[in-house]
């Protein structure tokens, strides 16, 4: 497997489901029902401070009133971190078309797993090819923090090309306005589910 990543979204998302289902649907006073958000009783995210790509401290607060679409990968993953950043990336600026006071409240966030080499400036980089994502990295410590409030799984590979690869969770988790975790979006089935998964659960 070229990119070192835990990448079975069936097995994930069942996984998930298995841990995480809040129950039924809730039925609200008047009006259609709603559905209960998959990981509405889910106990992932929390505080987090970082470090973006362009070197300021960035804290989960800063996004408050905004919805979250958070993806952890790593700048030199040679195949998946990148199709799917494109996905969901693709997926808000067809968002911005077909719905733009949506689009205006979804903050797509990378958080790197591998903040060895991906310093700000590699953040920087990297972003410039994707305008309007926030990229972070921190020390060892801040994102082996951050990793484990949010559920996510890394691990250092050793590679004879480029030293290591990391293999890791793939998964883009949707959080609301108050940081609470939502859903996942299947950001491995193209921007197409990615906007469709949005719409079906930002409101």
């Amino acid at each position: 497997m070229a990119g070192r990543t835990m990448n079975n979204p069936i097995l994930f998302r069942a996984f998930a489901a298995l841990l995480l289902l809040a129950g039924p649907p809730l039925l609200s006073g008047c009006g259609p029902a709603r559905e209960t958000p998959p990981l509405a009783d889910a106990r992932i995210g929390g505080p987090f401070t970082l470090t973006d790509q362009d070197g300021r401290k960035v804290s989960d607060t800063d996004f408050a009133g905004k919805y979250r679409l958070i993806y952890f990968g790593y700048t030199t993953c040679p195949d998946v971190c990148p199709l799917d950043v494109n996905n969901i990336m693709k997926g808000l600026r067809d968002l911005a078309k077909s719905d733009p006071q949506l689009a205006a409240r979804i903050q797509p966030i990378f958080i790197t797993v591998d903040p060895a080499r991906d310093t700000p400036e590699r953040l920087k980089t990297y972003t410039n090819a994707f305008p309007g994502l926030i990229a972070l990295t921190g020390s060892e410590e801040q994102i082996a923090a951050v990793a484990k409030s949010f559920a996510v799984y890394y691990k250092k590979v050793p590679d004879p090309n480029i030293g290591y690869l990391m293999d890791h969770s793939r998964m883009t988790a949707l959080f609301g306005p108050q940081g609470q975790p939502i859903a996942l979006v299947a950001q491995e089935n193209g921007a197409k589910s990615v906007v469709a998964d949005i719409k079906r659960w930002a409101h």
